[in-house]
């Protein structure tokens, strides 16, 4: 009994220190100027920082902040309509997160998400995105005024496009994005836009209907329109298009599982995805470097941006390699099943090869290309003044725009020419 006794009090003693431990952290939180509403029905952690959260946040009943990285810049506001949880997010000014479950993701200025949210970590929302209620994201990636309607579940996604609040990318309500195969592999990643051109935020803006769909891997290019109630099966490389649903085979056939096809459109897509991270992560080390200076929140904004971008591409190349690893599996059946020689072969080359393909695309040194473009372009946006990023970019010459699209499209092409003379695909 003494033994245990022992054990039991040493456990209580940890229970009250901790106890004392988040009881402090409220009080710290509170001496700042946050506004806690019902303090007793907050659950602050013990590990969080009260310097992280600025002054006059508020936090409504029923709420939890855990996390050491957490950070919540001015005019924030979390759990307005529900009980949010904020885990190890990044939060910068006038965010409003009205409640559901928030981890390990990036929310720049004006963001808004409603309640009931699951957004998972490697999410970043830049400024003034919007999400209404009941939206789930995990390593998604939404530029500047994307706007998700209600009911929605868009992960592993990258989207672009639109110009303003009044000219906005759209995902409607009840939309999917298939990101999990009939085989079990997630190599599934979507580019809806892209990254050079996007980040200038003067492109048209692309249109996802609700209940809608649309399977990854897929490209779509700026201007698109998929009708609302369709299922998109395939890529739009030309700007401008209405978007059809793909037909799907009116009769059964044998499925055959791990069976892949058209593997050179799914490694291309996703190596065209991983090159657009990395360009992104060299915006992020340059420009948004300059456009936090001075600003903890905004700082720690760009710091969990970084931190998700590393975690997208290493997520990314472990997919590929789930999928090389299935390759010789599925050339045997390809070849003995449809006689299809030619996608063996490929299949083949792919797993053979994905080692080199990794080991090239992690040894990158994106750093140095386009840098003379780079250097160009962080000159003239140093002389730029303006009230945040989103005004700063709106203030750029066409000339400024143009070298900085340059710069980070060679970082892309040179990931898609280094990969792609490898396999002589592309």
């Amino acid at each position: 009994m003494g033994l245990v006794y022992r054990l039991a009090a040493t456990h209580n003693s940890r229970r009250c220190v901790s106890e004392m431990r988040r009881h402090t952290v409220k009080e710290a939180l509170l001496s700042r100027g946050v506004r806690i509403i019902e303090p007793q029905t907050v659950e602050i952690a013990a590990d969080v920082d009260p310097a992280r959260i600025a002054p006059a946040v508020i936090i409504h009943a029923g709420c939890r902040i855990r996390g050491a990285a957490t950070s919540i810049g001015p005019g924030s506001v979390i759990g307005a309509e529900g009980p949010a949880t904020v885990e190890n997010c990044q939060i910068s000014a006038r965010v409003e997160l009205k409640g559901g479950f928030y981890c390990g993701a990036v929310f720049w200025d004006g963001v808004t998400v409603g309640n009931e949210a699951h957004i998972r970590p490697g999410t970043i929302m830049e400024e003034e995105a919007k999400a209404a209620h009941a939206v789930g994201m995990k390593q998604t990636i939404l530029f500047p005024f994307v706007t998700a309607g209600s009911l929605i579940n868009f992960c592993d996604c990258l989207m672009a496009g639109g110009t303003s609040r009044k000219n906005h990318s759209e995902i409607g309500s009840c939309f999917v994005h298939f990101n999990f195969t009939p085989h079990g592999d997630k190599a599934t990643a979507s580019l809806i836009g892209d990254v050079p051109r996007g980040v200038m935020l003067d492109q048209d803006p692309v249109f996802l209907g609700g209940a809608a769909g649309l399977v990854g891997p897929a490209r779509i290019s700026y201007g698109c329109v998929l009708p609302a109630g369709l299922v998109f099966r395939g890529d739009a490389l030309q700007e401008g298009q209405l978007l059809g649903g793909k037909p799907v085979r009116e009769h059964p056939r044998a499925f055959y599982h791990g069976a892949y096809r058209e593997i050179r459109r799914l490694v291309r897509n996703n190596i065209e995805y991983l090159a657009n991270v990395i360009a992104l992560l060299q915006w992020y080390q340059h420009v948004r470097r300059e456009s936090a200076a001075g600003d903890p929140y905004r700082e720690a904004c760009r710091r969990g941006g970084l931190s998700c971008l590393g975690m997208i591409i290493e997520e990314r190349l472990n997919r590929l390699a789930r999928i090389a690893a299935r390759m010789d599996a599925s050339a045997g059946t390809v070849e003995q099943v449809w006689e299809m020689r030619q996608e063996a072969a490929d299949q083949r080359r792919f797993a053979d090869l994905w080692t080199r393909i990794r080991e090239i695309i992690h040894t990158l040194d994106a750093e140095q290309y386009g840098a003379l473009e780079r250097d160009k372009f962080l000159e003239i946006w140093r002389r730029t003044e303006a009230d945040g990023h989103v005004e700063r970019v709106r203030r750029l010459a066409s000339q400024a725009r143009r070298s900085g699209t340059e710069w980070l499209q060679q970082i892309v092409s040179a990931v898609l020419n280094s990969t792609g003379e490898i396999l002589g695909w592309w």
